[in-house]
């Protein structure tokens, strides 16, 4: 069974890098651009009216995630159930599952833990840990995380690899 949900707004019509997975039930509309190895998996909303969606090479966008006029670089994970809204994700950023985070830039190479709430204007520096609700923020430095390791546990190349072995699932 084919379920194509890519719908066109205003004469954009999203885009879909050959390598990149998109489930066939994730709903892409308007200005949405899916980059090279990327994944966007199944009930996933990326909705590009007033602004772009860009999920950048070798970013994953977990089940049943929004994002509203949202741009992820590089290498970015985003986990389930997490809603982005009219932010800016950084190269090598993770925002955990069930995380809200609107109207904000989350620099390059942070960490935005499960549940946590960024409030609208609220900018994560780069390499910066948020958690909580509404977030707090302390330096990667002052942690005990580190970003190599998290990326190892999750890796992106082991998310493009296993949608690739999703056969029925995706496009």
């Amino acid at each position: 069974m084919t379920d194509s949900r890519r719908y066109e707004f205003e004469e954009t019509t999203p885009t879909i890098a050959d390598s990149a997975n998109v489930a066939r039930d994730a709903t892409l509309v308007g200005d949405v651009r899916v980059g090279p190895d990327a994944s966007v998996w199944p009930g996933v909303v990326l909705r590009g009216d007033i602004d772009p969606v860009i999920v950048g090479g070798e970013s994953h966008v977990g089940d049943n995630a929004v994002l509203h006029a949202a741009r992820l670089g590089e290498r970015v994970m985003v986990g389930h159930g997490a809603v982005l809204n009219e932010t800016t994700v950084g190269d090598g950023s993770m925002v955990g599952f069930n995380s809200t985070v609107s109207d904000t830039h989350i620099g390059h190479g942070s960490i935005v833990a499960v549940g946590t709430v960024v409030p609208e204007g609220l900018d994560i520096p780069a390499e910066s840990f948020a958690r909580g609700a509404p977030a707090k923020v302390t330096p990667l430095s002052e942690t005990t995380f580190d970003v190599e390791e998290a990326f190892e546990a999750y890796s992106s190349g082991d998310y493009s690899d296993l949608a690739n072995r999703h056969t029925d699932l995706f496009k």
